[in-house]
């Protein structure tokens, strides 16, 4: 028969490796976690000779490990209800106890293990390939302290510490048994019987396990974090000199490593102490296992030199061999396009702390330069440009590069993103291996991006087309037969009005501004960072409030501008634009002019429990970088399920949303990215605009005279410095656009009814960007899996 070892419980371990099968009918349990029956196969006679055919055991899967030094998964509960089809009976349960459900679940603590974007993808693809039946792990670090909490006090941003296990995570299980030690500086011996990495320093990296469970499927899949240990000899020679005390102390130089996430977004960080907890996912590929392992950025790309320190020293495999392992075994995604973020890790630090890695890199380098140099000779130029170590100054190692090179595919995250990655950013190693270069559009969950925070919404569609959407986003399209719908429109609406009102309520409790909640909300969440241009929507609400000032009796349609994100403690100039909105929201908070016309709110401490509630009741979604930018966003997507209107550039995946919905259903404005590279060419001059725009002309001349900030006028000094002189995201260039566009906005504002159905055309167009299609993508074309529907049989059967 082919009943697994334990049906009862997929998430049971099964010890490797498998026994050969005994005799004919007996069956080979092989798996190790996850759906077993996709994983077993009924042997046919007593041989597990290679020669004969099925009468051995035969792997019919593939393990993924994804790689991520960031998943930003929110709290657990409510989607683990939804996930597991059990939210209705544990309400019900909850109220009879006398309880109040969503009182609960605002107790428990956002698992912050992220910055943004790329963490909280990681975070939808677990969900994704647990839905899809895929063999997958996440691997990870187990942060103590998670993205920081951002206070804003008297304008300021002020970080405190997210302390988010002070009170023990129920989710977790702590698995010793796996503990595994990870070295760290030495030296390297080269003898008769290869290297030798010797004198290291012992870190224990202990695994925490937490479930995924997959979308009503009974497959449940796992995320592994890893968290940094000291062994208990850990510099014992202090305590044999009688310095005990130093001795329990330095263990915290080690324990460190997992502490606190690094609190930056699109920065670049010297990464060596990153390489945690992927070493493990690197040694499993050695267990005769098709391993498939996906690199999410280049913070984990010290796993490619690592797998091979594991074949080369350890297993002693031929260079070759191993090389061409490694490179089958991992995929690298790209996330940025910004050069300051590719990361690039100093060589002396690599030195010191992993010699033997340093080694391998400059062998891989050595390798991979002499085959440029066979098929270019004399090209000395093209040699530095695609090299792995960047020479003069600070000598670095660019691990982008290192991803390249050590994977078999390299991917892009939006359509328009890998194009800037294959022609401008990697062009070099896009002619050399062309194949190599893929684009897979990010998506996102719609169990926690409909299901859970919009259940209104995720009703009204139901009823309509069934409840099948939610495992397959593209039967979303089936809407477009109601978009005459009269009463579809007014029940729509209706679920709008219902979700502002509600957080009307919560903004008037955490804020004490008194909100119109049939205003507009328009709102901008993502991380502040001037290629997100959150200047540039500051200056429309100045603009907004100068013309309300200039004439109070003119028709205004009201606005509820909302702009919440974290800036990475050390950009200056990112916290200067907190400031900003800020003191800007002071001043048209409190005119009484301006009235109920225009509010403007900055979110405090903005992170996935905050964003279920603001994305379900925002009317105009705000993805305003300049083109070229912006890989792909995901926030974007959140923001068109749940039935918001996009304003935005033509940049990241906000192309593919236009393609999917039409052009017309969204506001799109500004430069493409043809016009930014003409821009650069010819020179851009911020003056130019600043002469020519009088409207930005008075809002600039306030924000630097001090009208905002009348007890400190040369506060943002610095921020209209950088806006002519050093501004490398072209404000002034779109801002002209911007405005123009945001009046077409109000005025389709005004028609309901219109604009209702062009909410519910973005909502039927919204099916390409689930991350279940982005998932099916991976496994086709990078994994080369097949995901499985198959369900693990309940225990009777």
């Amino acid at each position: 028969g082919t009943k697994p070892v334990s049906p009862t419980n997929p998430a049971r371990h099964i010890p490797w490796p498998a026994r050969p099968c005994a005799g004919p009918g007996e069956t080979c349990q092989v798996s190790d976690f996850l759906q077993p029956k996709s994983f077993l196969k009924t042997c046919r006679g007593a041989s597990s000779d290679p020669g004969e055919g099925d009468r051995r055991v035969v792997f019919l899967f593939q393990r993924i490990y994804y790689l991520s030094l960031e998943f930003y998964m929110g709290r657990t509960l409510q989607n683990t209800m939804i996930n597991l089809g059990l939210q209705n009976a544990c309400d019900e349960a909850i109220y009879q106890l006398g309880l109040d459900m969503e009182e609960l679940e605002e107790i428990e603590e956002d698992a912050g293990l992220g910055n943004g974007g790329l963490g909280r993808l990681a975070a939808c693809f677990l969900d994704s390939m647990a839905t899809l039946g895929l063999a997958a792990y996440g691997y990870g670090i187990r942060y103590e302290y998670g993205i920081f909490n951002q206070k804003i006090r008297d304008g300021w941003q002020v970080e405190e510490a997210d302390d988010w296990l002070r009170h023990g995570n129920p989710w977790e299980k702590a698995r010793p048994e796996y503990m595994l030690p990870v070295h760290f500086y030495g030296r390297v011996e080269h003898t008769a019987a290869g290297a030798k990495w010797v004198d290291t320093q012992v870190v224990l990296a202990l695994p925490y396990d937490t479930p995924v469970p997959g979308y009503m499927n009974n497959t449940v899949n796992t995320m592994r974090l890893w968290s940094a240990r000291a062994p208990n000899d850990f510099n014992l020679r202090d305590f044999n000199v009688g310095d005990y005390i130093q001795a329990v102390l330095d263990r915290n130089l080690a324990e460190n490593i997992s502490r606190v996430l690094y609190p930056n977004d699109n920065v670049s960080r010297d990464g060596g102490v990153d390489v945690l907890g992927v070493f493990q996912a690197a040694c499993s590929a050695w267990m005769g296992i098709a391993v498939a392992i996906q690199l999410n950025d280049t913070h984990p790309a010290m796993a490619i030199p690592e797998l091979m320190r594991i074949f080369v020293d350890i297993e002693k495999l031929p260079w070759n061999k191993a090389w061409d392992i490694t490179k089958r075994t991992f995929a690298y995604t790209n996330h940025t396009v910004l050069p300051e973020a590719l990361e690039r890790w100093p060589v002396d630090l690599v030195e010191k702390l992993l010699p033997r890695h340093l080694q391998i890199i400059y062998e891989i380098n050595q390798r991979h330069l002499d085959h440029i140099a066979s098929l270019f000779p004399n090209d000395v130029d093209r040699l530095r440009r695609m090299s792995l170590i960047e020479e003069g100054g600070t000598k670095r190692i660019n691990m982008a590069h290192l991803c390249i090179v050590g994977s078999h595919a390299v991917n892009g995250v939006a359509k328009i993103h890998s194009e800037i990655v294959k022609t401008q950013v990697f062009k070099d190693f896009a002619a050399l291996e062309p194949e190599k270069f893929q684009n897979k559009t990010n998506g996102i969950t719609p169990r926690r991006w409909l299901l859970l925070c919009n259940p209104g919404l995720a009703e009204l569609i139901a009823e309509k087309i069934g409840e099948d959407y939610v495992r397959d986003l593209s039967q979303l399209t089936k809407l477009h037969e109601f978009v005459d719908d009269d009463l579809f429109i007014r029940e729509v609406a209706k679920v709008k009005q219902e979700n502002k009102a509600k957080f009307a309520l919560y903004l008037e409790k955490e804020y004490k501004v008194k909100i119109n909640p049939s205003s507009m909300f328009d709102v901008h969440v993502k991380r502040i960072h001037e290629y997100k241009r959150q200047l540039m929507n500051c200056l429309h609400i100045v603009t907004m409030y100068n013309r309300i000032r200039r004439d109070p009796a003119k028709l205004f349609v009201p606005r509820t501008v909302i702009i919440g994100g974290k800036a990475a403690p050390g950009y200056h100039m990112a916290k200067m634009i907190i400031k900003l909105i800020n003191t800007v929201a002071q001043v048209v908070n409190n005119d009484p002019v301006v009235g109920s016309k225009l509010k403007v709110i900055f979110l405090e401490n903005y992170r996935v429990s905050l964003a279920e509630k603001v994305i379900p009741a925002t009317d105009l979604s705000e993805q305003i970088s300049t083109a070229g930018t912006e890989a792909s966003g995901t926030g974007n997507m959140k923001f068109m399920l749940n039935g918001a209107l996009t304003i935005g550039t033509m940049d990241g995946a906000n192309v593919e949303m236009a393609e999917e919905a039409g052009e017309e259903n969204l506001f799109i404005f500004g430069m493409r990215v043809e016009d930014v590279t003409e821009l650069d060419r010819e020179g851009y001059n911020a003056q130019e605009y600043y002469d020519r725009l009088p409207e930005l002309k008075q809002a600039i001349d306030q924000i630097k005279s001090g009208f905002f900030s009348p007890n400190e006028p040369d506060l943002f000094k610095d921020v209209v410095n950088m806006l002519f002189h050093h501004d490398r995201f072209k404000v002034f260039a779109d801002y002209e656009a911007y405005v123009k566009c945001q009046e077409k906005v109000s005025e389709l504002y005004l028609n309901s009814k219109a604009w209702t159905k062009m909410v519910i055309r973005n909502i039927a167009a919204a099916g390409k960007f689930s991350s279940d299609r982005t998932i099916k993508e991976y496994a086709r074309d990078i994994w080369h899996v097949e995901p499985s529907d198959l369900k693990i049989p309940p225990p009777n059967e």
